[in-house]
């Protein structure tokens, strides 16, 4: 690091140079001093004017060096429309572009925590509409509300390009507001591989203080990504002793891994219910208390984390787990809500078996319309029978209606994985798989044979964007050195 002074408009900024990484990174840190985009800023340097890809470390910089530079506050004038090109006169990269390939994020050493994590978020719609009608002043000093205004233009910027987008502008908020996400790797020298999960938190958490400063009463994270929790406290140990009851919110369930889980369900199980020692006024003493939770509102969007590293005190180190804990396409958490929460969702979970159920006999007769037999032949065949839907129109219940961002079903489907290969919580890598909506983007690969029900996924390794199906996801379950499962994003399935 070198400090040096910038000169703007009549004031001095100290700035500390990281000379280890290109001028884009510099440029970035004077947006966040100065409020000047950095496609707005000129920087005269010795040799002329700093340029994005421009080597600090060749720039000669001495301490509290002054340099100057030039460019205003306001609004980016836009660009020419580009010519039309043809197919063969494009890229690799503007192929993929035209084929609506996602971008990917560059990985700006030991980032590939924050790169997983963002593409997963991504695919939840309702964020992106909540930051694009949200709004920053111009040189706001506000860390966290800067996060969200570059992350707003970090996926405005993603879903425009065709090539791996460096996230330079949103990296240097987020270490201003989290500066353990800054520290340093002493034993090998730059930046430390962080935790996803720790990562995944802190954006929920961030989102809802700064997209909440719009006056809200709910915000877009308390609607669609949190639900409510009752717990209860029982001592078994004193019969006459009231039960205890407390109700919070949640953003996330826990899937706690020991020997005994192979299956998510399981582990979520295991999560919520556990035995707590606490003081008995009944007993005058401590006693141990059996703690069980159960969901009384669910969320449109539900968030799972697996706990699959714990410190071993003997290397001082998170070792992981690496055993194979099996995680659903489709998720049924009816089982871990309340009974109130259960008899309220009956009647929309039967209409979506009715639906699922009615999509798959219309399979069933597209299939056996390809393979039509002779007319001879057809009439020794049985005759299918269309599944019987309910007499009444279905309507869902007013109490869920005024509840935007709930799931009235307790029925998920699963759209996002963030997963870490290695075997220690601050090593590895990290990398998101986000499945392709049917219909939307570009075509899927073809030749692959994959059957209508199946979904194709976004493999995003960084800036490597890859295309994987539904078998590949399931593979992601742990057992060994392979990608893991560490956070999973599932979506409520639609009523329509």
């Amino acid at each position: 690091m070198v400090n040096v002074l910038v000169k703007w408009q009549g004031k001095k900024y100290e700035v500390d140079a990281d000379i280890t990484m290109p001028g884009e990174y510099f440029k970035a840190q004077l947006f966040s001093l100065t409020g000047v985009a950095p496609e707005r800023q000129k920087i005269l340097v010795k040799g002329g004017q700093l340029k994005d890809d421009t080597d600090m470390s060749q720039l000669g910089l001495k301490e509290n060096q002054i340099l100057m530079m030039i460019g205003t506050v306001g609004e980016l004038l836009k660009e020419p429309t580009q010519p039309v090109k043809f197919v063969e006169d494009m890229s690799e990269n503007e192929v993929a572009q035209a084929l609506s390939i996602p971008a990917g994020l560059t990985n700006l050493g030991n980032t590939c925590y924050m790169n997983a994590t963002l593409q997963c978020l991504k695919a939840i719609p309702e964020l992106k509409s909540a930051m694009e009608k949200h709004s920053v002043a111009r040189g706001q000093t506000d860390a966290r509300a800067n996060m969200v205004e570059s992350l707003k233009g970090l996926f405005k910027q993603l879903n425009e390009s065709g090539e791996g987008v460096p996230p330079f502008v949103f990296l240097q908020f987020l270490r201003q507001a989290y500066p353990r996400f800054a520290e340093q790797d002493s034993q090998h020298g730059g930046y430390r591989q962080q935790d996803a999960d720790e990562f995944w938190s802190e954006m929920l958490t961030t989102l809802d203080q700064v997209l909440g400063k719009d006056g809200s009463v709910s915000t877009v994270v308390d609607k669609h990504m949190s639900g409510r929790m009752v717990t209860t406290w029982k001592c078994d140990e004193a019969p006459d002793e009231e039960p205890t009851e407390r109700q919070e919110p949640f953003r996330k369930l826990n899937c706690i891994i020991d020997k005994s889980v192979n299956y998510l369900s399981q582990g979520i199980k295991k999560g919520l219910e556990e035995v707590i020692e606490k003081h008995s006024e009944t007993l005058g003493r401590n006693a141990d208390y059996k703690s069980v939770s159960r969901i009384a509102r669910l969320p449109e969007y539900l968030t799972v984390t697996y706990n699959r590293f714990f410190w071993k005190a003997s290397e001082s180190i998170d070792a992981k787990i690496v055993k194979s804990v099996k995680f659903p396409l489709d998720l049924d958490v009816s089982e871990f809500c309340t009974p109130e929460l259960v008899e309220k969702m009956r009647p929309a979970r039967l209409h979506l078996r009715e639906i699922e159920d009615k999509k798959a006999h219309e399979r069933k007769l597209a299939k056996k319309g390809q393979n039509a037999e002779p007319e001879a032949e057809k009439k020794d065949m049985d005759v299918d029978v269309k599944p019987e839907a309910s007499s009444a129109p279905f309507e869902l219940s007013p109490e869920f209606k005024a509840d935007d961002g709930c799931n009235p079903t307790g029925m998920y489907e699963l759209i996002g994985v963030v997963t870490h290969i290695g075997r220690t919580a601050n090593s590895g890598h990290y990398m998101a798989w986000v499945r392709k909506e049917k219909g939307v983007g570009g075509p899927d690969p073809a030749g692959r044979g994959i059957p209508e029900t199946q979904h194709w996924w976004y493999k995003f390794d960084d800036d490597e964007v890859s295309m994987v199906t539904d078998d590949e996801i399931l593979k992601l379950c742990g057992g060994g050195d392979w990608h893991t499962a560490y956070v999973t994003l599932y979506r409520a399935k639609k009523l329509e």
